[in-house]
């Protein structure tokens, strides 16, 4: 299959940290270059690569084939395009950009590199969440989606939290993953969002609020909701509800008692899918049980970066056509920037 992808990372959070691990044990890459602001504690298979600060001096120097960019948000299209412009391929965390014009942006020196993007939409991964799809798809619409990802963090998550929340709400940076779960779900065009925040702390911006809800709404007559909040005063009651209802019936990720919101698995980790049919028989009660389905064995945290990283190489080796996943990052995006805007100027949006 040829020499291994040379890879530089940029950013060694807790994603830039797993997407590097994944490059790690993948022969089908070679680590040229881990870069970060400042010095990290590395895990176990990445301390011998050492850290360095300018990404624009590895793009230089290295000449890597892959920027993998798991930094902030609002560098994530700066650095995309200079990668882009510097002949590589790109893997970039989500959310792809902090505006929808530079989303694009991004998408074009894609395409006009003639280079694979790949955005880190973690759960079209997921074997449960494909599952998911598309036992809600064979539902039939139209749909009611009841989702969210609410976390009740403190100490070292809380403050990853503060900082991801200098440039990016909740409902921008977790609400991308499930408006795409929405979008793959319906093929519909959302037509109107609508946003509420609340900032509940002193200890972020007071531009910025860390409890968001949006609503979407559908040409299609689909509705949805996601509801984001993140901090030490946030419930862990409901905190992960995945629902979406058809007249048909509805199909449910049901999560074990117990889990806590800031686990990072816990956010992949579905337990069980529950499908449940409105059919009836002659006496009016329900034709069937609802039927349980077991997701044991399914793919942890780190499984699913090495599958998203797997992914990525065979979209470079064997040139996939990347259109509708670039498509649906920006749609997605598009949508939970409407309902930022929503909830700074208190009315619909029309994305």
């Amino acid at each position: 299959m040829g020499q291994p992808l040379r890879v530089v990372v940029a950013g060694l959070g807790n994603m830039g940290r797993s997407h590097a691990l994944a490059y790690h044990t993948n022969p089908g890459f070679k680590i040229v270059a881990l870069v970060n602001r400042s010095d990290v504690p590395l895990p176990d298979g990445l301390s011998g690569y050492g850290i360095r600060r300018s990404f624009d001096d590895v793009l230089r120097d290295e000449k890597p084939d892959v920027a993998c960019i798991a930094t902030y948000s609002d560098s994530h299209a700066g650095y995309a395009v200079k990668a882009f412009e510097a002949g590589c391929h790109v893997f970039v965390e989500k959310p792809l950009a902090t505006t929808v014009a530079d989303a694009k942006r991004v998408v074009a020196a894609a395409k006009a590199n003639g280079k694979k993007l790949v955005i880190g939409y973690i759960l079209r991964h997921h074997p449960s969440w494909i599952r998911l799809i598309a036992e809600a798809r064979k539902l039939g619409g139209p749909y009611v989606f009841r989702m969210n990802l609410n976390q009740q963090s403190s100490g070292h998550s809380w403050e990853t939290h503060k900082q991801l929340m200098q440039t990016t709400s909740p409902i921008v940076d977790c609400g991308v993953h499930y408006l795409d779960v929405m979008l793959q779900i319906t093929d519909a065009r959302p037509v109107e969002v609508r946003g509420m925040g609340l900032r509940l702390t002193d200890q972020i911006a007071p531009t910025m609020y860390n409890y968001g809800h949006l609503q979407v709404l559908f040409d299609d007559g689909s509705v949805g909701w996601y509801e984001a909040g993140w901090g030490p005063m946030i419930s862990e009651t409901a905190f992960f509800v995945k629902d979406v209802i058809s007249p048909n019936g509805c199909v449910s990720i049901v999560m074990k008692e117990g889990v806590k919101s800031d686990d990072i698995d816990t956010h992949t980790k579905t337990s069980t899918i529950r499908l449940h049919s409105a059919a009836t028989g002659a006496d009016g009660k329900f034709a069937k049980p609802d039927e349980i389905l077991s997701m044991e064995g399914e793919p942890g945290h780190q499984d699913l970066c090495e599958i998203e990283q797997a992914f990525l190489l065979r979209a470079v080796r064997e040139d996939l056509d990347l259109t509708r996943h670039m498509d649906d990052a920006v749609k997605s995006l598009a949508v939970c920037l409407a309902a930022d805007e929503s909830v700074r100027s208190g009315a619909p949006i029309r994305p």
